[in-house]
């Protein structure tokens, strides 16, 4: 299968391709693939896991393994040896240029960027030249993944994102306002019935212009914003309390991180998107708002290292408060990497079995997971494998 990486040259990216490689030359075994497990015995016919990546990238590198070495040398989050084995077939990986149309300060704290907006093309010719990078490398095995930098919240207009129509016009008639990069690449990928997965918390497909626009081309596509870290334990840890008939009072999570993805939330306008991701599931799983404080801090020298401290304040029998404490710390890429693998193979297989449109099933892999209020990691887990065996 073939998986195209917006945001190809992240921390993120570059571990899924070496990663992908490495199970490829039965290197490494599969552990943290959700695809591999038993439950999803079949799916290798559909999704094979023999990869080609490619994708946009609007940060400077010579190819994937320049930018793979680069973080691992920050981050050392996996064995050198592993990254040597297949410095030949990342080396061959060089990333088309991309946009970054209103991602906002956090983006441009990157460092120089090569935008093609910089070259003065409109909507339409960037649209125009993603479309043609992207044709290039595509076959009826191509899945797009979005794991670039979170966007400021979208310039929302419903005359423009609210139908197809609406969208078109605003590419044509150049009304940079109302665009972003994230859904650019989304329509790129749905216009030429390529599955589409939000890795990130920005808008991506989940506009009604998009969805539309998936119904019309037939083609499946899932987000939003990747289930990795805090917000998983949150997810799968705050149904105990329902299940237990315990009322949550309050919930704090303060979360601190480094690397670029730390760097680019350090700015209010792209943390925002982050936030409110992480806020919901809460009134989602109780069907009511608990008191919620959620904090994300760029602290530089912990680089791909995400740590998360939860403080539950929660009220049981004859009205005693109590209190419960967790501490998440993790590697980023690592937790991340795989489920990239994963949400393209379950696109893959979704295309590949005629389905289409929101691909809801498929929530297991997100904190805000479209077209369904269902947060709760079990019963997503449940309803992904249903859909599994139902369709297989």
């Amino acid at each position: 299968m073939k998986i195209w990486f917006i945001g190809a040259y992240g921390i993120v990216s570059t571990t899924a391709m070496a990663g992908g490689k490495l199970i490829e030359q039965g290197r490494i075994d599969n552990t943290g693939l959700v695809s591999s497990l038993p439950q999803f015995e079949g799916i290798e016919k559909y999704a094979p896991l023999r990869f080609e990546f490619g994708g946009h990238e609007v940060r400077k590198a010579e190819n994937a393994y320049i930018a793979a070495l680069q973080h691992w040398e920050q981050n050392r989050h996996f064995e050198k040896e592993y990254l040597e084995e297949v410095r030949g077939e990342l080396e061959q990986i060089r990333a088309s240029k991309g946009t970054a149309i209103n991602c906002g300060s956090g983006v441009q704290a990157l460092g120089e960027l090569e935008v093609l907006e910089n070259e003065k093309k409109t909507l339409a010719e960037i649209v125009e030249q993603l479309e043609k990078d992207l044709k290039s490398f595509a076959d009826d095995d191509t899945v797009v993944i979005n794991s670039a930098s979170t966007e400021p919240l979208l310039n929302y207009s419903e005359k423009y994102h609210g139908s197809l129509d609406g969208f078109e016009e605003m590419i044509e008639n150049d009304v940079r306002e109302h665009a972003s990069a994230s859904i650019l690449y989304a329509y790129v990928a749905l216009k030429n019935r390529i599955p589409y997965g939000n890795f990130t918390p920005s808008a991506g497909s989940s506009i009604p212009a998009l969805k539309e626009l998936a119904v019309e081309k037939k083609v499946p596509h899932a987000g939003n914003d990747g289930k990795t870290g805090e917000t998983l334990v949150k997810t799968t840890l705050a149904p105990m309390f329902a299940y237990r008939n315990l009322r949550v009072l309050g919930w704090m999570s303060y979360n601190i991180l480094g690397d670029l993805d730390g760097l680019v939330l350090s700015h209010r306008e792209n943390k925002e998107s982050k936030v409110i991701s992480k806020d919901k599931v809460l009134e989602k799983i109780y069907g009511y708002s608990p008191f919620s404080i959620t904090q994300i801090e760029y602290f530089p020298s912990l680089v791909d290292n995400k740590t998360a401290f939860d403080f539950i304040h929660f009220q049981g029998f004859l009205g005693t408060q109590m209190k419960f404490y967790f501490i998440w710390d993790a590697i980023d890429a690592i937790v991340a990497a795989p489920l990239t693998i994963d949400i393209a193979r379950f696109l893959l297989f979704a295309k590949k079995k005629g389905l289409y449109g929101v691909i809801k099933e498929m929530g297991f892999f997100f904190k805000s997971p479209m077209d369904t209020n269902n947060v709760n990691t079990h019963s997503q887990f449940v309803e992904l494998v249903e859909w599994f065996k139902e369709n297989i």
